[in-house]
């Protein structure tokens, strides 16, 4: 089986100016046809440094595929480093240069003559025309080994890549690689592999946990000769993990818990309310970067202030008394008053301590409270992450808070 390194040219991701999604998407691409990645690597605009790092890459790799650095300016190296660490000749291509005269004439730009560095191909090499800019792709094939030369900006990569790259890789490809996950809330990573410990150890499919912020996952992977025969070895596993977990597992292959809530609201035409202390307006925030969701969310209040959460809400001054904002028990009054004054089917409350600092009570950072009310239904839920981090106290929260809703839904038949 053939395996890839992924090799990104450019001081400015080093710098962290530009995020490299040119990576995440090449790695994804190439599983489809089989190809595994075993390495990313990043390398600045640097002749000695880049020329090493194909080398080493070389050494250890059937195919490496380096992107960036194949602009008109002095610091786009990739081409000619490629070129001389592969042993292949340049030479100026003049249909390459005729085009990219007609591209600047198109736009009734003078053009620099520099950007004819980009009409230099390798002798015996493939080139990959690109219909997005000037500079063309490059393939070398030398001794059993494979540089691919593709460019940085992403909307003249991908295309370049789907159109030229996959056929150059085709002798390499000895089958299908397929991905799917499986994503939890609501149990600890260690918690979720325990439970499938003897999956973990599969060969084909494999199975490998990982975390994120406030959920944990499962990437089940399988290698075939076809998508079809891959699907048949990885669904058997998948639903094993759905009996395992039960309804922990909130998605598979799902972007995020909200896209998942948006989709049961919608298909159970169900509207949704929010009422908020510590995460201030995250969740509907949330909710409402999934397009469509104004068919399901019209209503969210902030109530900081125990008045506000007494005039706006109904909760009573009693409960605040005895118990505090921070408590169960004005988590639930909180959502039931969102509920009946919004009108919503569902109503979610959020109350707790985001840090830095405590309520001026014996209550830690990282406690927060979050209830829903439904038809028939009331249930709170208490939160302790134990973290004295702000951003992430909220983000898991508002996750939380819209896992009651998902697992309400699914409960009563969504």
């Amino acid at each position: 089986m053939a395996v890839c390194e992924i090799l990104s040219v450019g001081t400015e991701i080093l710098l962290g100016d530009i995020l490299n999604t040119n990576s995440k998407y090449l790695s994804v691409e190439l599983a489809k046809i089989g190809i595994s990645v075993l390495r990313h690597t990043t390398v600045g605009d640097n002749h000695a440094r880049l020329s090493a790092a194909l080398k080493t890459a070389l050494e250890r790799s059937d195919i490496v595929i380096a992107t960036g650095g194949l602009g008109p300016t002095a610091d786009d190296i990739t081409r000619e480093v490629c070129c001389e660490v592969m042993g292949f000749e340049l030479t100026l291509d003049e249909r390459i240069a005729d085009g990219i005269r007609s591209f600047f004439v198109s736009r009734g730009i003078e053009m620099p003559e520099n950007n004819l560095r980009q009409a230099y191909v390798p002798i015996g090499g493939a080139v990959f025309e690109n219909r997005n800019g000037t500079a063309p792709g490059l393939g070398l094939k030398k001794n059993g080994k494979c540089i691919v030369i593709l460019p940085g900006p992403p909307y003249e990569m991908a295309p370049m890549y789907q159109e030229y790259v996959v056929p150059y890789l085709a002798e390499y490809s000895d089958g299908v690689i397929v991905s799917h996950t499986v994503r939890t809330m609501g149990i600890g990573e260690s918690a979720m592999a325990e439970k499938v410990a003897d999956l973990l150890e599969g060969r084909n499919p494999t199975v490998a946990p990982y975390a994120k912020k406030g959920e944990a996952l499962l990437r089940v992977t399988a290698k075939a000769e076809n998508e079809a025969d891959a699907y048949a070895l990885l669904e058997p596993v998948i639903t094993e993990i759905r009996n395992r977990l039960g309804d922990v597992v909130y998605g598979i292959d799902s972007e995020s818990i909200e896209q998942r809530v948006v989709e049961l609201l919608k298909k159970n035409k169900m509207t949704l309310a929010t009422a908020e202390s510590c995460t201030a307006g995250y969740i509907p925030k949330r909710i409402t970067d999934i397009a469509g969701a104004s068919q399901v969310f019209e209503y969210g209040a902030i109530t900081y202030s125990n008045d506000v959460k007494e005039k706006v809400l109904g909760v009573r001054h009693e409960t605040l008394l005895a118990y505090g904002a921070v408590s169960e028990q004005t988590a639930r009054e909180m959502a039931s008053g969102i509920r009946r004054v919004s009108g919503a089917d569902i109503g979610i409350a959020v109350t707790g301590i985001a840090g830095p600092g405590s309520d001026g009570t014996d209550k830690p950072v990282g406690l927060c409270f979050v209830a829903l009310d439904a038809e028939g239904e009331q249930v709170c839920e208490k939160i302790e992450t134990g973290r004295n981090d702000r951003e992430y106290n909220r983000y898991v929260t508002a996750s939380r808070a819209l896992n009651l809703v998902r697992r309400y839904i699914e409960k009563t038949g969504g």
